[in-house]
C-alpha cells in the first residue's frame, strides 16, 4: 500500500513567538525552509530567510529594540506619512504602535496564500492617536510566505471616520546588499525623482543604472511596476513588484549620516539599501467608507535570471 504525499499545512507553518520585550512576534515558513517574522509592534517585518537560511533583510547592529521607538531595519509601515511634515512623527505613527491578529479579516485576494503560510494583522486608530491625527481609520496588513519564498505585504486602508483624509504611505524596506558601491539599481531609467538633498528639487534619472558613491535620498515618481536590485558580489537580484504604490524611495545614508544616527552603526551603509514602495507624491484621499490597497513583492533570483522590467 502506497503512502500518500504529506500535505502542506500552512496553519502548522505559523507560530507565535515573543521578542526580548515580550511582544509577539509572527514567524511563518514554507515547505523549502524560507521564513519570515512579523512584529505586532508596528507590523514590522524583523525578518525574511531564504531556504539556506542567509537574511534578506538589513537590521542594524545598534537598533534599538524597545517601545515606542520602530526597529532601525527590516520592512516598517509609514502612515500616514514618510518623511516629516508638521506635528507628526517621522514616517507615521503606526509602526510605534501595537497591533492586533485580525482572526476576522475581509476577504482578500487568495493568490498570496496558496500553498503558502501567511497572518493578518490590524491596527485601528485609538483615542490617542485622534488627539494628534483626527481621522478613523483601520489599517489591516497581510503578510504572505509563498511556497517559492516570495514574500508578500498587502495593506488595506478604511476611512471609518466621518469626513475624508489624505495620507501618504510607504513599506521602508531595507535590503541586505554585500556592498552598496558594486549594487545597481534596474528599473527606473529615464524616471522623474525628487531629490531630498537639494530641497526635492526634480530631476531625471539619466544614467542606465542607479549606482552608488555617496549619499542618495531620492523620491522617484509615477515608477514601473517593476524594479531590480543586482547585488553583483553575491550574483543575486531583489525583484520587486508593487501594486498601489506609484513612487519608489531609494535611500542610503553613506559614511556621515551613518555616524550621526544612534541607532545605526558607522559603517553598515555599506551593507544596507533601502528600496521603498511608496505612494508619496499624490497623497491618496479616502472619503468615508472608502478603502485603499497596496501590495509589495520581494522575490530573490540568481543575477543570470532573466526577468521583465
Amino acid at each position: 500500500m502506497g503512502h500518500s504525499a504529506p500535505v502542506w499545512d500552512c496553519r502548522a507553518a505559523t507560530e507565535i513567538t515573543q521578542d526580548w520585550n515580550g511582544i509577539d512576534q509572527v514567524v511563518l515558513r514554507n515547505p523549502k525552509g524560507a521564513s519570515a517574522r512579523i512584529s505586532l509592534h508596528g507590523g514590522q517585518v524583523c525578518s525574511w530567510r531564504n531556504e539556506q537560511g542567509e537574511e534578506l533583510l538589513f537590521t542594524s547592529s545598534k537598533a534599538i529594540f524597545k517601545a515606542p521607538k520602530a526597529m532601525r531595519g527590516g520592512i516598517s509601515i509609514c502612515f500616514p506619512q514618510f518623511g516629516s511634515c508638521g506635528s507628526l512623527e517621522q514616517h507615521g505613527f503606526v509602526k510605534n504602535k501595537i497591533w492586533t491578529i485580525d482572526d476576522n479579516p475581509p476577504p482578500m485576494c487568495s493568490d498570496d496564500i496558496e500553498g503558502g503560510s501567511f497572518v493578518d494583522l490590524l491596527y485601528r486608530s485609538s483615542e490617542e492617536d485622534l488627539k494628534f491625527w483626527p481621522y478613523s481609520f483601520e489599517l489591516r496588513l497581510r503578510a504572505s510566505l509563498l511556497p517559492d519564498g516570495d514574500l508578500v505585504l498587502r495593506s488595506r486602508i478604511r476611512n471609518v471616520n466621518g469626513k475624508p483624509f489624505g495620507f501618504s504611505f510607504a513599506y521602508h524596506t531595507h535590503l541586505v546588499v554585500s556592498d552598496i558601491s558594486e549594487v545597481r539599481i534596474e528599473g527606473l531609467e529615464t524616471v522623474d525623482f525628487l531629490d531630498n538633498l537639494c530641497q526635492k528639487e526634480r530631476f531625471t534619472e539619466q544614467g542606465d543604472a542607479i549606482t552608488f558613491e555617496s549619499e542618495v535620498d531620492r523620491v522617484y515618481v509615477s515608477t514601473p511596476n517593476v524594479i531590480a536590485v543586482l547585488d553583483h558580489e553575491r550574483k543575486r537580484t531583489y525583484v520587486i513588484r508593487k501594486e498601489g504604490l506609484p513612487d519608489v524611495v531609494v535611500w542610503n545614508p553613506w559614511e556621515k549620516k551613518s555616524k550621526a544616527m544612534v541607532d545605526f552603526g558607522d559603517e553598515e551603509y555599506k551593507q544596507m539599501l533601502c528600496v521603498n514602495g511608496a505612494a508619496l507624491e499624490r497623497p491618496i484621499t479616502l472619503r468615508p467608507g472608502e478603502e485603499w490597497t497596496g501590495k509589495l513583492q520581494l522575490t530573490v533570483v540568481p543575477s543570470s535570471f532573466s526577468f521583465d522590467l
